[in-house]
């Protein structure tokens, strides 16, 4: 059985509960998924397809608690084989230039491990929506089956 691997980077808890709401919706679609805020290019390994969700912190940087996590991916460069990615950036469009640029480095890093995004990255803007879970499933939804 596939197995999801839903990968969170969050500052305040925003992409958290992003990715808890995107895991009951796999979940209601029998799409087996695990939410990892902590992981370890092991973790990475052990999946068929991948969701990350992250906000941006700084001047377009990785959470924290993503940093070494990339870092090791790009060290160890474990190639993803076409498997399936999607990539959920959440940031602020006043910021400009690093609006979203946590998930812009993962998308562009995952593309790099040769990985198949099933879509484009769905950017979602804090000025414009105070409900992010909701673009979130809006996105995800026609996206399981590509998971599945």
């Amino acid at each position: 059985m596939s197995k999801v691997g839903i990968f969170v980077g969050s500052v305040y808890g925003n992409a958290q509960h992003v990715a808890e709401q995107v895991q009951e919706l796999l979940n209601g679609k029998q799409v087996v998924s695990e939410i990892y805020d902590d992981p370890s290019v092991d973790d990475f390994k052990r999946c068929d397809g991948y969701i990350f969700i992250s906000s941006t912190t700084g001047q377009g940087d990785i959470p924290p608690n993503l940093e070494f996590f990339v870092s090791d991916l790009k060290d160890l460069f474990p190639l993803m084989d076409k498997k399936p990615f999607a990539v959920i950036g959440l940031g602020d469009s006043s910021y400009c230039d690093s609006y979203c640029g946590a998930g812009e480095q993962l998308h562009e890093l995952l593309l790099e491990l040769q990985g198949k995004p099933v879509a484009d990255m769905l950017k979602i803007d804090a000025c414009e929506t105070l409900e992010p879970e909701k673009e979130a499933l809006a996105y995800i939804e026609p996206l399981a089956d590509e998971f599945a």
